[in-house]
């Protein structure tokens, strides 16, 4: 076979398409480590606003609708004394919706809270002693961590799982401080937080079921071999909807699983691919 004709798989070897041309070098995120958890959140404690806290106390019962991971915040610090791994520090906000009852035949009262994980993990993540600029990048130079060596963290995380909630009369002795909430976080919310360390108020704790994957990369240049351009095969459409609404109606497919269960053996495998 000729240089440079290596034909990857699936590719059609009859017209020739797809076919390797050559070796070019990009520059891209390489992950150097990554570890994934499966988190259960016991017991977090639920901050609310003045006005949640209020509806909180007169609640004789809640039940928790949803839960929902607001932003995660990083940081990362090297390792002493082993070269090459950093600590990453994570830290979640959590919106949390409840239905809160003032007696279990009342008319329920919608209210959401905030609450928070921290974590820290270590992750290889090499070593490097570059520093990257950019045209147009307009960063203040004399803050060395906005051109610093260090290697970026990311989290990939979904929506948590509500395990349970109840109201206590007293706060756990475990409880951390809710502290400064960042403003991006607080806008989320109406009104300022209270602490829950005042006498006399009631406390919300959630259990949530976390799933997250955490990776430690850095910008390399790799060589890849292309095939060749990604031309779009798709016509750009021109308008959000058809003229006629009806000829739009016919295009949707039927919606037979809405009105039809899944079976038990088609749940099962599909659970196993």
């Amino acid at each position: 076979m000729p240089e440079n004709t290596a034909v990857p798989a699936g590719a059609n070897a009859v017209n020739g398409a797809n076919r390797f041309k050559e070796a070019v070098c990009i520059e891209a995120g390489r992950i150097f480590d990554s570890c994934s958890d499966k988190d259960c959140l016991e017991d977090l404690q639920v901050f609310f606003t003045v006005q949640g806290q209020s509806i909180i106390d007169q609640s004789a019962l809640i039940k928790c609708k949803s839960a929902e991971v607001l932003d995660v915040y990083l940081q990362v610090e090297p390792v002493p004394f082993n070269k090459g791994f950093y600590a990453v520090d994570i830290t979640f906000y959590f919106r949390i919706s409840f239905s809160a009852y003032t007696s279990p035949v009342s008319t329920p009262v919608n209210v959401r809270g905030l609450a928070f994980h921290s974590k820290k993990v270590i992750l290889f993540g090499s070593e490097g002693n570059v520093k990257t600029f950019y045209s147009g990048d307009r960063r203040n130079v004399c803050d060395q961590a906005l051109v610093s060596n260090m290697p970026t963290a990311a989290v990939k995380t979904v929506d948590p799982i509500t395990l349970g909630c109840r109201i206590v009369d007293c706060l756990p002795m475990y409880a951390e401080p809710l502290g400064t909430v960042p403003e991006e976080i607080a806008a989320c919310f109406e009104g300022d937080f209270v602490s829950t360390a005042e006498p006399g108020l009631k406390t919300v704790l959630v259990t949530l079921g976390l799933f997250t994957i955490a990776t430690l990369e850095r910008s390399v240049q790799l060589m890849i071999p292309t095939y060749d351009y990604c031309v779009p095969e798709k016509d750009c459409t021109t308008s959000i909807t058809p003229d006629d609404p009806c000829e739009m109606f016919k295009r949707i497919k039927f919606p037979v699983n809405d009105f039809f269960p899944e079976n038990l053996n088609d749940m099962s495998s599909s659970q196993c691919d």
